[in-house]
């Protein structure tokens, strides 16, 4: 359920670090995100370029390290909106909640909107080369998750990392892919629309 593909290295947990970021974000904002440069970021932070080159080899892992916090905070907003395993539908239903939650959280993101509407292709590099660490942590999340569906049978049989990887591919093609088909799905019947196909993949046969 993600976005963005990271660097392996994990953004240094430094207030400096935590304030870089933010000045990339908005640089990124300002310029776009293929003209943003690790000398922009530092004169947005107002600090010296070796200070930013200390932390981030490039701009990419800068990025990927911005897109891999903003990931995050969708994720916590998504599990939040979702509320408890309630009902007969009980893991599953959860589950698709939190999935159309995030695709809801990431639609309504000022940046990755901005991005989405003027860049999207610039995405490509974050998205579809290899597994990133938002996206670990995406699965890191469901993962539990469906196991646990399949221990109450809520979720069909299969191994958890495939149907969790298929589970995070869906939303992550949706809400790269919206203005495909945002004239016939805006964002309510588009996130009723992920339900329903995650709802089914997930169903056991007999349920």
């Amino acid at each position: 359920m993600s976005i963005s593909n990271e660097d392996e290295n994990d953004t240094p947990q430094d207030p400096v670090a935590g304030s870089l970021l933010d000045a990339a974000y908005d640089c990124i904002a300002a310029f776009g995100l293929r003209r943003i440069t690790l000398t922009d970021v530092a004169r947005q932070a107002g600090v010296s370029r070796p200070t930013v080159y200390r932390r981030w080899r490039d701009v990419n892992t800068l990025v990927a390290d911005l897109l891999t916090r903003e990931m995050h905070a969708a994720l916590v907003t998504a599990a939040q909106q979702a509320g408890p395993a309630e009902g007969p539908g009980g893991v599953r239903e959860r589950l698709v909640r939190e999935a159309s939650e995030l695709l809801r959280a990431l639609r309504e993101h000022p940046l990755l909107t901005r991005i989405l509407e003027t860049e999207p292709e610039a995405l490509v590099t974050y998205t579809f080369q290899r597994l990133g660490s938002s996206q670990r942590g995406a699965l890191e999340l469901l993962q539990p998750q469906i196991t646990a569906g399949q221990a109450d049978g809520t979720v069909r049989a299969g191994d958890p990392d495939a149907l969790a990887r298929m589970v995070m591919l869906q939303v992550q093609t949706t809400a790269l892919s919206w203005r495909l088909v945002d004239d016939v799905l805006p964002l309510d019947r588009l996130t009723e629309e992920l339900r329903r196909l995650l709802d089914s993949y997930l169903r056991p046969e007999e349920a």
